[in-house]
């Protein structure tokens, strides 16, 4: 049985633009110690995007990264985040970009930017592609913070492509789709 076919909400050309604009709005905040922290595994296309982009325009930026678990093949949070793999390289006085794919409970950039914050990091600044509103009724409650940059405020809908999956699946798409 094939998969449903994903109804496309941004197309692949709209997802470039819109990595290169955030781009020029990090650049200015980031130096020559930054480190990009990927957030494994949704986060790993977006990220790549991001960094090359910044390296076109002078900012070249280190890289490293966390795994962390919240969704396990499920649709919705479990409400809590298991470290799968932490960060590789030191971060102490450095500064840290943690770059996700969705900002949806919060939970897991809350957990990722206390980490690179307990690693030593001198800043920490939070970016996501999609940013998607507050779930009505609170869910796992409000958000423990906000991403720092966001590159678009996406529908309260179940997204899939650009790293962002279904049980492991579409994540290859290089458009932003919907399967609700």
């Amino acid at each position: 049985m094939s998969e449903p076919q994903p109804t496309v909400l941004l197309p692949e050309a709209e997802v470039a633009a819109r990595v290169e604009a955030l781009a020029q709005t990090l650049a200015p905040h980031l130096d020559g110690q930054t480190t990009a922290v990927c957030l494994l595994t949704g986060a790993l296309w977006f990220c790549a995007d991001l960094t090359r982009a910044l390296s076109r325009l002078g900012r070249d930026v280190g890289f490293d990264a966390l795994w962390l678990a919240s969704y396990g093949d499920g649709r919705a949070s479990l409400g809590r985040c298991e470290v799968r793999a932490d960060l590789q390289r030191p971060l102490v006085g450095r500064t840290a970009l943690v770059v996700d794919d969705v900002f949806d409970t919060g939970l897991s950039l809350s957990e990722a930017a206390r980490l690179v914050r307990d690693a030593g990091a001198a800043r920490v600044l939070t970016c996501v592609f999609a940013r998607k509103p507050l779930p009505a009724g609170g869910g796992l409650g409000e958000r423990a913070i906000a991403p720092d940059f966001v590159a678009w405020e996406a529908p309260a809908r179940f997204l899939v492509g650009y790293g962002m999956d279904a049980a492991g699946a579409y994540r290859g798409l290089p458009y932003i789709g919907a399967l609700d």
